[in-house]
């Protein structure tokens, strides 16, 4: 059973950091290339970064350029996002997903995800 698990959401005042993670289980994901989405209330789940299998290429938004990072522990079977210099219009649940074919800004090309973890920007 492919399980994947987020952690390291939270509160934090505009231009402050965080770090999250997402943990997979039941499957070994250095296999698998992992993408991160957040949704906002009312607004669709859009994508924020994507790793390759190999760690090799990534993709960020426009949005999270520059203050965003997202790097892969295989042999911890983690995937995180460092987050630096938040602003208020990143507050959104996160998810991580996870896929055997490349990266991709559609959630629909996504086959297992997580459960979310909320970021909420605000002083």
């Amino acid at each position: 059973h492919v399980q994947l698990v987020e952690s390291g959401g939270g509160l934090v005042q505009p231009g402050g950091s965080l770090r999250l993670s997402c943990a997979a289980s039941g499957f070994p994901l250095k296999d698998y290339t992992i993408a991160w989405f957040h949704q906002a209330p009312g607004k669709e789940r859009e994508a924020v970064s994507c790793i390759s299998v190999s760690g090799g290429d990534t993709y960020y938004a426009d949005s999270v350029k520059g203050r965003f990072t997202i790097s892969r522990d295989n042999t911890k079977n983690t995937v995180y996002l460092q987050m630096n210099s938040l602003k208020p219009e990143d507050t959104a649940v996160y998810y991580c997903a996870a896929d055997r074919g490349a990266c991709s800004a559609y959630p629909a090309d996504f086959d297992s995800w997580g459960q979310g973890t909320q970021v909420t920007v605000s002083s």
